[in-house]
């Protein structure tokens, strides 16, 4: 190699050096650079005349999907409980949709009124104050009779403060009861409870915070020491989460003042001890109505969550008792 080739070499080196440097410095690009992109084809879809049941943030203003948002800037109204709370959502966005008032107490005039928009080509989407519509509030009735009209009925899912609170309060989430708001008298509240006694879930409750300390008290007197968590404030600010047996959460409530919006969980029951007498029970009834001592076992075995071997010996023994 001649002294011509070895400049070049040394040049060819030290471009690359230069461009692996400007590679370093530029930025990559992140997955998240094509949100605008989505959002402007979720624009460019038509919008058919129908009811569009849309999940807004039950705290945090950004806990919205971007098929939400194209719906509520596209409808021709957006029916609201309150409209100058859920104004406030949409001035957020830029989004500047027709708003109209549907609540409780307007709920009968407005529901003829909303399903003949649709009639006529029109698209409405509702929303509640705060989280998915339809969960513990007037909505229900309006997607029903928009069904029964034969109407177009859509959901745009997503936030939820029932699965927010089940999810953050570390209870048990494969089986649960949304009770909503407990009665407001006491002799009331308790007979309530009373009947979700032998519920095998957890349950879900909302409550305020002007209430939650007596709530917590009768639910300790009715359902046990229990787990338990109030969480308020969800995504919110002040976001927090109290746990522990219902009457440490007793306990802690008589010293707080607590304030904002409160979703309080309870645990299921707490397991009995399963006795013999209990299992022999269940066998003699699978026995009484034919089934064989292998069926019965496995029964009661599967229906109980005991080991095979307890249920089988004691079968065994009841079969000879029996003759």
């Amino acid at each position: 190699m001649n002294q011509e080739d070895d400049k070049k070499e040394i040049a060819l080196t030290e471009a690359q050096k230069v461009s692996a440097q400007k590679e370093k410095k530029a930025p990559k690009e992140r997955p998240v650079a094509r949100v605008s992109d989505v959002m402007e084809d979720l624009l460019n879809q038509p919008l058919l005349p129908a009811l569009y049941l849309v999940a807004t943030p039950i705290g945090h203003l950004a806990d919205i999907s971007l098929r939400a948002l194209a719906i509520l800037a596209k409808a021709d109204f957006v029916a609201a409980e309150d409209t100058r709370h859920s104004r406030k959502l949409l001035q957020n966005y830029g989004i500047s949709s027709e708003m109209i008032s549907y609540h409780d107490h307007n709920g009968d005039q407005m529901r003829p009124k909303i399903i003949k928009m649709i009639k006529d080509g029109r698209s409405v989407a509702l929303i509640s104050d705060a989280g998915t519509p339809l969960i513990s509030d007037p909505g229900y009735k309006l997607a029903k009779l928009v069904r029964e009209a034969g109407l177009r009925v859509e959901v745009a899912p997503g936030a939820s403060s029932v699965i927010a609170g089940l999810c953050l309060s570390g209870l048990p989430t494969d089986t649960f009861l949304f009770e909503g708001f407990l009665p407001v008298k006491q002799v009331a509240r308790t007979k309530r409870l009373e009947t979700l006694k032998t519920i095998q879930g957890s349950l879900v409750f909302f409550e305020t915070a002007k209430r939650i300390e007596a709530v917590v008290k009768d639910a300790l007197a009715c359902l046990g020491d229990r787990d338990a968590s109030v969480m308020r404030e969800l995504t919110k600010v002040h976001e927090e989460v109290i746990e522990g047996k219902l009457s440490d959460l007793k306990s802690q409530l008589e010293t707080r003042d607590l304030k904002g919006e409160i979703v309080f969980i309870i645990g299921p029951p707490l397991e009995a001890e399963i006795t013999d007498e209990d299992i022999n029970e269940a066998l003699k009834n699978h026995l009484s109505e034919g089934a064989s001592v292998r069926d019965s076992v496995s029964e009661v075995m599967t229906g109980m969550n005991l080991p095979k071997k307890r249920v089988y010996d004691l079968a065994l023994k009841l079969k000879k008792e029996l003759g």
